[in-house]
């Protein structure tokens, strides 16, 4: 695996080619990245407020999916102020939700627990698994047809079916935590969900084919020893960025270990993350191969992904620069992957001592980028994170990158340049957004709109406003 930087690998793309039968003229240049803002909804004007893991519960970056888009309607979920979850629908554009409260309640103040939903296009369900952190889960499903007919079917309680501690039936774990919903080319619905616990668990997947759930297994592993230059460790669990498909069907990972032991850190305050990783899959998450194309991994097999495997690291990190879990990961028109991590550059230190001081302090965000030849090419975003937050990565139909990071600000560059000229083009200082946001990964496709829900600071356990804001980009 190669990797490159900005500083010594900038290829500048050539976007304007001569059109077809008009000889001595040339086509524009595709635009370059923009954003202009259009609305801003009320959600919740009171949505359940806490910090916990840095968190909140509403507004955990990695759920998959928090709102949604289909068929001309955006859905989004969340806990109001009195822990009743909560699933709203509008029409692209319209201003007002129409809201149903579910037969569920938040049990706990964790921040893990977050509500995540799902399209099976096969038969036009709405799925929502909810409330878990390495424990049980709740699962609900909508009437069949639900999401296909908006217009025609009424948005009501009973458009849903009853809160499940299985699906349908099938049990998958008693340590569950982190559902995300991804649909398969061919309408299916898959599940993503880690088995076990921080430091010692697997990622696994289900899938639904419009009639039954199905238990695909585990494909990730725990096992073997990693060991950095302070101490060793022998167990971990895989953080995913993501899991997506991408337009030719492949399937795609990034990831980062976190180590059970602390003892590989030069310092009990940080995060035992170390480096980042990808795998692929085209077989609908069968078999798992690195950027080679060489099998690393089965799922419910006995050869598990591992932090061992060859070829799997694209940007090798040891464990003393606090790199986040769980950031965000995109696919480009062309089945390109590209990824934003974050962690404290070198410049700042060596060790970390105390990770969400000094991420917030010195935290930088990164975007990774792969050519068809297998080259990473690695370029800093130069926006400071001041926070130690997650940080979102979107791109739109030019291919152009944006990322929208902590309090809701964004910033992009082109993919003409190479993905080298990053600024902001929005600091969203007056939404009062707390940290992360949850974005929209299936709106921009469908209408040039990029939406995300955000919440406005508070203190304490005070309630505060839940909302949704909108902004075109070129198309």
């Amino acid at each position: 695996m190669r990797l490159r930087t900005a500083a010594t690998a900038a290829t500048v793309l050539l976007t304007a080619a001569s059109l077809p039968g008009a000889a001595g003229t040339a086509r524009a240049a595709d635009p370059g990245p923009a954003v202009t803002r259009v609305a801003d909804t009320q959600l919740d004007p009171q949505a359940i407020y806490f910090v916990s893991y840095d968190g909140l519960v509403n507004n955990n970056s990695f759920q998959k999916n928090g709102l949604l888009t289909y068929k001309g309607h955006q859905y989004a979920a969340w806990y109001t102020a009195d822990r009743t979850a909560v699933v709203a629908r509008r029409a692209l554009g319209a201003s007002s939700w129409q809201t149903v409260r579910l037969a569920h309640r938040l049990s706990t103040d964790d921040s893990h627990n977050v509500i995540s939903m799902g399209l099976s296009r096969v038969d036009g369900r709405l799925h929502i698994n909810l409330d878990s952190h390495s424990d049980g889960f709740f699962y609900l499903k909508s009437a069949a047809g639900l999401l296909d007919d908006p217009a025609g079917r009424a948005w009501a309680s009973d458009a849903f079916g009853p809160v499940q501690t299985t699906l349908d039936g099938l049990a998958l774990t008693s340590q569950f935590t982190y559902p995300q919903f991804v649909a398969t080319p061919e309408g299916r619905l898959q599940l993503s969900y880690r088995a076990g616990v921080s430091g010692n668990g697997r990622n696994a997947l289900a899938e639904y084919d419009g009639t039954k759930w199905t238990a695909l297994g585990e494909w990730s592993g725990s096992t073997g020893t990693y060991t950095s230059e302070h101490g060793s460790s022998t167990a971990r669990n895989m953080y995913l960025h993501g899991i997506d498909y991408g337009p030719d069907g492949r399937l795609h990972a990034f990831y980062t270990w976190r180590e059970q032991s602390n003892a590989v850190m030069c310092h009990n305050g940080g995060l035992t993350n170390h480096d980042t990783g990808y795998v692929y899959s085209t077989d609908r998450g069968r078999t798992w191969r690195n950027q080679a194309g060489t099998a690393v991994g089965t799922t419910g097999g006995s050869d598990k992904v591992t932090v061992d495997d060859p070829g799997t690291v694209v940007d090798p990190l040891n464990p003393d620069h606090s790199l986040m879990n769980q950031e965000s990961q995109a696919t480009d028109s062309t089945g390109l992957p590209q990824a934003i991590i974050s962690y404290v550059p070198g410049r700042f230190g060596q060790c970390t001592t105390g990770y969400a001081a000094d991420r917030t302090a010195h935290g930088r965000a990164f975007h990774l980028v792969s050519n068809a030849a297998g080259d990473w090419k690695k370029t800093e975003i130069p926006v400071p994170l001041d926070s130690s937050q997650r940080t979102r990565l979107v791109l739109d139909k030019y291919d152009n990158a944006y990322a929208v990071l902590p309090y809701g600000r964004i910033a992009a560059a082109s993919k003409s340049s190479g993905y080298t000229d990053w600024k902001t083009l929005y600091d969203a200082g007056a939404l009062n957004a707390f940290g992360e946001v949850v974005v929209d990964d299936t709106r921009l496709a469908q209408d040039g709109v990029l939406s995300y829900m955000y919440q406005r600071k508070s203190s304490g356990t005070t309630p505060s406003a839940l909302r949704v804001i909108d902004f075109r980009l070129p198309s």
